[in-house]
């Protein structure tokens, strides 16, 4: 495997500093967690404005049409300069790539890709969390006006942005009588639509980034379906797929942010220089650096045309090892003074602490690399 920058890349690579340089260099990330997501958003768009968003989309939907190395060259560039990670979209623009209709894509990736248009993702229920197809959020169809509308009741929880979004990728129950898995539908509904309330919720890192959404005959057009009715588990499983690869949603920038800023404070002084420092900063290093190396070899298989399947599920635990131990690290270094001024290192502990549960448990993590890629049997 050779994942040396081609000619093509490393021309990309110093053109991407070039701009970080001028437009990067004062941008860091907010302790504020309000105004954080604020200026993450601020970035991105400034970063869509210069043509470094969307690298591997089609031209016809706002993209590049570059090979999806050049998402990772992005983030790499990122964590190097400290600037935020970008916005988690590659997810949720990849699945309205890949099932949306003409329409849809024509009309809905231009605003999300750009961050113009606010996304959330409402999958989580209260009884309905790892076993996500056990869910019982409901859409039935009806007529409204003689057109076919879907009428829209239920509540979702931990649903990330939902309080400032516009849009939701809607999880539901449209067939109630199939098999649970079978039954699914995911539906793009505007969160302005009448009947539909997020409820901002508080976390351990400060933030109202989470929220619960209630849904009360909330009605949207039947033209807001995304793929056909009985397709939303296996549209579901390719989102996460997706969200399950790091390089697709920033995580290694992320996570690299902070470990170049635990090396930053060894170097210069403010952080005891000592022999179990260095070697915490070595086991955080590692971990990141079996990350990168497991995650180079998922982008050689999407270079050859592969999508992300359940090997992905691999890169999740590898991710969840990086980002606890570095959030780790960063708790055990900096001591009390980073649970007393309750700063962005604590916030990187504490959200390093679900990391295990987002995007699928690692319980579930298992059982996919278990079932589907060693093969191994249920029982």
């Amino acid at each position: 495997m050779d994942f040396r920058d081609s000619p093509e890349e490393a021309e990309f690579r110093a053109d991407l500093r070039r701009w970080l340089e001028t437009n990067a260099r004062d941008v860091r990330i907010p302790d504020d967690p309000a105004e954080r997501a604020r200026a993450q958003n601020r970035f991105h768009q400034r970063l869509y404005e210069a043509g470094y968003i969307a690298l591997s989309f089609p031209s016809e939907y706002g993209g590049h049409g570059k090979p999806p190395t050049y998402e990772a060259i992005l983030n790499e560039e990122l964590a190097g300069f400290g600037a935020p990670p970008i916005e988690g979209v590659g997810h949720m623009s990849n699945a309205l790539l890949l099932f949306g209709t003409d329409d849809q894509r024509r009309t809905l990736l231009p605003g999300l890709l750009s961050g113009a248009t606010q996304w959330c993702q409402g999958f989580s229920e209260p009884g309905a969390g790892s076993d996500l197809a056990g869910l019982t959020t409901r859409a039935d169809l009806v007529q409204v006006d003689g057109a076919p509308h879907f009428r829209i009741n239920g509540q979702k929880i931990w649903t990330s942005f939902a309080a400032t979004a516009d849009m939701c990728f809607l999880l539901c129950r449209t067939e109630p009588d199939a098999p649970k898995h079978q039954g699914i539908s995911i539906l793009l509904v505007p969160m302005t639509t009448p009947g539909v309330e997020p409820r901002r919720i508080v976390n351990a890192a400060r933030n109202t980034e989470f929220a619960e959404v209630f849904f009360t005959d909330a009605l949207v057009p039947a033209s807001c379906l995304l793929g056909q009715r009985g397709q939303g588990w296996a549209i579901a499983n390719q989102l996460l797929a997706y969200e399950r690869g790091p390089s697709d949603v920033n995580f290694i920038a992320r996570i690299g942010t902070y470990l170049q800023s635990l090396e930053q404070d060894l170097a210069s002084g403010r952080l005891p220089d000592d022999d179990m420092s260095r070697r915490r900063v070595g086991e955080a290093y590692v971990e990141l650096r079996a990350l990168q190396l497991k995650v180079q070899r998922s982008l050689t298989d999407r270079v050859h045309g592969a999508l992300p399947g359940a090997e992905g599920s691999i890169d999740k635990l590898l991710l969840t090892r990086a980002d606890q131990c570095i959030g780790h690290a960063v708790m055990d270094l900096r001591g009390a003074d980073a649970v007393l001024a309750e700063d962005l290192s604590w916030d990187v502990y504490v959200w390093s602490r679900a990391s295990s549960i987002y995007g699928g448990t690692q319980q579930i993590q298992r059982n996919i690399v278990a079932q589907r890629v060693l093969g191994l049997p249920r029982h």
